[in-house]
């Protein structure tokens, strides 16, 4: 399969991933694999600015809707399933697209992930029991004595993550950053990744506006119907922690909207980073679609 093309889409929230995938998608008569770790959930596509089913109809999605928001999915997963898809749709494509802005998502395709062993279930309970008892500062503090390399570099707002690695060094005996071989898995196609990327002002305009858009569609509804499972981790992301607030009383509607674009804005610069650091991107502004074709081609 090495004649065959993986045509990675990439970039920061609100760049313009969705209009210039469908159209690349249509060129290549593709599918459009989504690498976004929170549009595979339903019930929350304004949040997630999933593709509509107008946008679905030009072009089959995989990925987007297909999973309960109480079901765990990790990138881990979506390697798997990612890779067995394309073994089906390269038997009939040379070309297939994937799009996202889900950085370790894309890294577990493009790259692979460590093979993990299986956390203890029992293990996996105490530790569930100890965050509901005590809440993650306990077990940040756990972490940093147990794997001072993932404390570091952990991001500490996130429960999950914080979680798992706690419970894979008490399951194994061993740092969860020893696992972490960074070694690359050969892929039996060939990668081209495309990045977008707009002026940082010109970004936040649009995410600006897109956030507006998203509280027109009807953001506030959706929110409120999903608000009484707000524990799950798959509520845990922009946009919907900053409504929960609001339903709390903690912020106005107006300081809602203010945070919602002051974190996807910071959002936007994790990623950027993230992204920077791989020299095999190649980097467009989004308005370059003829060019971007010929270079996809030429490639």
């Amino acid at each position: 399969m090495k004649t065959k093309t993986l045509l990675v889409i990439l970039g920061p929230t609100g760049v313009g991933k969705t209009e210039l995938s469908l159209q690349i998608a249509e060129h290549f008569g593709s599918p459009i694999i989504s690498a976004d770790s929170r549009q595979i959930y339903r019930d929350i596509p304004i949040c997630t600015a999933a593709a509509t089913p107008a946008q679905q109809a030009r072009v089959r999605h995989y990925f987007v809707g297909t999973h309960a928001l109480d079901e765990k999915f990790s990138a881990a997963q979506f390697e798997i399933e990612t890779m067995s898809l394309l073994e089906r749709l390269f038997t009939e494509l040379d070309t297939v697209v994937m799009t996202g802005g889900s950085m370790m998502y894309i890294d577990a395709v493009v790259k692979g992930i460590d093979d993990m062993p299986d956390v203890d279930p029992y293990i996996r309970a105490s530790v569930r029991e100890q965050y509901e008892i005590s809440g993650l500062e306990p077990l940040l503090a756990q972490l940093c004595l147990l794997d001072p390399d993932y404390y570091a570099r952990v991001d500490k707002r996130n429960t999950q993550r914080v979680i798992h690695g706690v419970e894979m060094c008490l399951s194994t005996g061993r740092p969860f950053s020893s696992f972490h071989t960074g070694a690359r898995k050969e892929r039996p196609f060939r990668i081209v990744q495309i990045g977008l990327q707009r002026e940082r002002q010109e970004l936040y305009g649009r995410i600006d506006k897109r956030v507006q858009q998203m509280l027109d569609d009807g953001l506030e509804a959706e929110a409120r119907r999903v608000f009484p499972m707000r524990h799950l981790n798959s509520l845990n992301t922009v946009g919907m922690k900053e409504m929960f607030m609001y339903f709390e009383g903690q912020y106005t509607l107006e300081q809602a909207q203010e945070r919602i674009c002051h974190n996807t804005h910071i959002y936007s610069k994790k990623q950027m980073t993230w992204f920077k650091r791989d020299k095999e991107i190649h980097w467009f502004d989004p308005s370059q679609t003829n060019e971007i074709l010929s270079f996809a081609g030429n490639m």
